[in-house]
């Protein structure tokens, strides 16, 4: 009995330490701005610069929240928030969405081949079952444009190439044995969507036998300049990063066979069985030291795995940096995965491990640092300019309020700031670097 006791006891002091409110813990990055977002549980943020004003678009999970600005209580959708002043975010609408509208995407129709050119359009997910294009032209109010593809048994992490207007959408169609496989549409119209084809790894096709490849988790496309398409397959496990020829995929044949979906793909490296492909960032033209000494350039993908699982029971989900110089040959140039008894994170409530990495190619960043969300441990900054030898050299977790914190995702904007959004409805924080590691970046 007395054993008993004492196990309840120590379960109790353990309960009631992780559900006390945490301050901010940070090292080289601080606090700027920060809004409430309506409490909402947030996915994606995209950062936009559109009528001398950036904006923040915000990514919503499933679920409900009054909305002070109309008095109702709306269904989590798209948040445009104002960030022009980034100390102080500013609530410009909220889209609803039925049952969420977790991705967004943004492009200028100044940008866009056929597009009106004084309007802005979002690209976002509505629910598991459609994707849709709205014009979010400032003041607003936001207007629905067109439905772009519907009826699906699912959606994710979609990419939008702004100069062509091509948008490739993570999406169920049925016929498919995934829920997440591909859709490309030609946008340069946002108001008449033009279906090219659909596209998934050999195996996930209607007809195929066999067993089934893990589905696709997002796509991130380097446009015709770098005629490369990288996915990213699986969260937490059967990682699968796919390098595809843009051109191959767009002109090739199209019927979904075995041979044709094979055609475009120019590389291929499987994780670890016990790890995803969250997100597939390429790195490309790095100078690095050649076997001679001398700086030569090569090609990486910096793959980031997402934790499914509280606590530290499981392989932990970590960074890779995939030297892909010799695509048909990638291999493995390093890992990082934070050392979860630094911050006693897995004594924590929350995911413990990483979950995505930031998408903008902004030169202030780029080759440089990788900002990862991880979940309970807040947002990591990772220097690669030695991708051998990935450090962390800054980190933000959020202040608990007595909550889980639990950072979702990253995203930078081209002026430095660094935005996170928390699952969990802890809102938008505003960061940015300071001390060392703002010396990394390439700020002026």
């Amino acid at each position: 009995m007395r054993s008993a006791a004492a196990l309840a006891a120590l379960l109790l002091v353990v309960t009631v330490q992780a559900a006390q409110p945490r301050g901010p813990e940070a090292h080289d990055m601080t606090l700027t701005g920060f809004h409430d977002l309506q409490g909402r549980g947030a996915y994606q943020p995209v950062i936009h610069f559109q009528g001398g004003r950036w904006i923040a678009y915000i990514g919503h999970h499933g679920g409900s929240a009054l909305n002070p600005q109309t008095g109702r209580r709306e269904d989590n959708g798209t948040s445009q928030i104002d960030v022009t002043d980034p100390a102080r975010p500013v609530l410009l609408h909220h889209i609803p969405g039925s049952g969420g509208a977790q991705m967004v995407r943004v492009c200028d129709g100044k940008t866009l081949p056929r597009a009106a050119r004084d309007r802005t359009y979002l690209l976002r997910t509505r629910g598991h079952d459609a994707h849709e294009v709205w014009d979010v032209t400032l003041p607003g109010p936001p207007q629905r444009v067109s439905v772009v593809a519907d009826g699906l048994h699912g959606t994710h992490k979609s990419w939008w190439e702004c100069d062509t207007g091509i948008a490739y959408l993570v999406s169920g169609v049925p016929g498919w044995r995934t829920s997440r496989m591909t859709q490309v549409f030609d946008l340069a119209d946002p108001r008449q969507p033009r279906f090219i084809r659909d596209y998934g790894l050999p195996g996930q096709e209607p007809g195929a036998g066999g067993g089934v490849p893990t589905g696709l988790h997002g796509p991130i496309s380097t446009g015709p300049a770098g005629n490369r398409i990288y996915f990213g397959h699986g969260t937490s496990s059967g990682g699968i990063l796919q390098i595809v020829d843009r051109d191959k995929l767009l002109k090739g044949a199209k019927a979904a066979t075995r041979a044709n979906l094979l055609y475009p793909q120019a590389g291929r490296y499987d994780l670890d069985p016990d790890y995803g492909a969250h997100t597939a960032f390429p790195v490309t033209g790095m100078a690095v030291a050649g076997t001679d000494g001398r700086k030569v350039k090569r090609d990486f993908v910096v793959v980031t795995n997402e934790a499914l699982s509280d606590g530290c029971g499981g392989a932990q989900q970590k960074v890779w940096i995939i030297d892909v110089t010799e695509e048909a040959k990638p291999k493995l140039a390093s890992t990082w995965a934070l050392d979860p008894k630094q911050g006693d994170y897995c004594a924590r409530p929350g995911r413990v491990g990483a979950h995505s990495s930031h998408e903008n190619f902004t030169p202030i960043y780029y080759r440089r640092l990788m900002f990862i969300a991880h979940f309970n441990a807040g947002v990591r900054v990772l220097d690669i300019r030695d991708p051998y030898r990935p450090r962390e050299v800054a980190h933000y977790v959020p202040e608990s309020g007595g909550r889980t914190v639990t950072t979702n995702n990253v995203e930078v904007d081209d002026r430095g700031y660094i935005y996170i959004v928390d699952r969990h409805g802890l809102g938008l924080h505003v960061l940015e670097l300071a001390g060392a590691a703002r010396k990394i970046a390439n700020l002026h």
